[in-house]
């Protein structure tokens, strides 16, 4: 793997910079903060913050890629829930952050 002068390798800076990518976006960061309250569904999800369906689950798939949320089925209804504290407090923490201003 190369390693860069500052000692982040590639691989470490395309993640990091994928989070960023990931919390850079109104709607991603409103189903992240969701999921910090518990697993929802993609119905549940797409009612509490009025978006559609279809916009939800484009979302949450980009989210999955990354790894910041996971889910289970249960017979048709796939439930998702976060699956990266780190991120989620990283989240918390800028929610936090804007909230002081």
């Amino acid at each position: 793997m190369a390693h860069l002068h500052n000692g982040l390798d590639e691989e470490t800076l395309f993640i990091v910079s994928q989070t960023f990518k990931a919390l850079g976006d109104p709607t991603r960061i409103r189903i992240l903060h969701l999921l910090c309250s518990g697993e929802h569904s993609v119905n549940e999800i797409a009612e509490t913050l009025n978006l559609t369906q279809s916009s939800v689950s484009h979302q949450l798939r980009f989210l999955k890629n990354l790894r910041l949320v996971k889910f289970r089925r249960s017979g048709t209804t796939l439930f998702y829930s976060e699956d990266d504290g780190h991120v989620m407090a990283l989240l918390r923490q800028a929610i936090d952050h804007a909230a002081h201003h």
